[in-house]
């Protein structure tokens, strides 16, 4: 299928690694011109020219904290002068933490909702002008339990609630200038920062391998496993497609059938 996104400019936050990355090359390998975002600019490096030499086509990256309004300022801008606009934003940007409320802290709560809100605001705040001209997309990354949370999965149930509220709210506001807003709520997904909880068990268990560890974790899933970064990029990047032209305001879960609401 081709996806209509040929020749588009698209930004993804958290676009080294994951979900991020796996949009990234979805996107790349459809034609459009990636831009990723992360803090680090030698994983930023390494990884965009990864994909481009995939995909034959230009990706670079931009190193910006997306919960500094003045650096995404910044960022949008060089995105803007390389490439004249910019048709595409994918929030991605956030990590998963959980907490019972008593263990969870002010500085948990403020760091959650700086970089996945503020974020996405800040980002959405300086590329909307440009959505505007190219009748663009944006998706969020959210989460079911956004939706459905569970216990001790605050503060990223509660941020991830308020990308779902703005991406409802976003989609109706934006809609009069052809701008669509959809989100993906992702369950669990192969990733760097799953890997790196298995690494910091090794000394408790050193016989158990990571495909180990996804197969125990993937065992109260209905589908029986631990998704790939990539089904969650593919979701997204038609989200962000021509062929997805008649779809805004939408939530879409890709967790293997685990959340308890559609």
């Amino acid at each position: 299928m081709d996806l209509g996104v040929r020749g588009k400019v698209a930004i993804i936050t958290g676009g080294s690694n994951g979900i991020g990355r796996a949009a990234a090359e979805r996107l790349s390998m459809e034609g459009a011109l990636v831009a990723i975002v992360s803090r680090t600019q030698s994983d930023l490096d390494r990884v965009a020219g990864q994909i481009g030499e995939l995909s034959g086509n230009e990706v670079i990256g931009i190193a910006a904290d997306v919960s500094d309004e003045k650096a995404v300022e910044l960022m949008v801008g060089k995105v803007v002068s390389k490439w004249n606009r910019i048709d595409i934003l994918v929030n991605n940007a956030g990590t998963s933490m959980g907490s019972t409320f008593e263990a969870m802290t002010n500085e948990m709560v403020e760091k959650d909702f700086a970089l996945k809100v503020m974020g996405a605001i800040y980002c959405t705040r300086h590329v909307l002008p440009y959505l505007k001209q190219a009748g663009g997309s944006i998706c969020n990354t959210t989460t079911p339990g956004g939706k459905a949370p569970g216990a001790g999965s605050q503060p990223t149930a509660l941020s991830r609630a308020s990308g779902i509220s703005l991406t409802k709210s976003w989609s109706k506001e934006f809609a009069e200038h052809g701008v669509r807003v959809n989100t993906v709520c992702v369950g669990l997904l192969k990733s760097r920062q799953h890997a790196r909880r298995w690494e910091a068990a090794q000394h408790k268990n050193p016989n158990v391998s990571l495909e180990e560890h996804y197969e125990s974790m993937g065992r109260n899933v209905p589908m029986g496993r631990v998704g790939e970064a990539a089904e969650a990029g593919d979701v997204i990047a038609f989200l962000c497609s021509e062929s997805a032209s008649y779809v805004t305001g939408a939530s879409v879960n890709v967790d293997g059938g685990t959340a308890p609401v559609v």
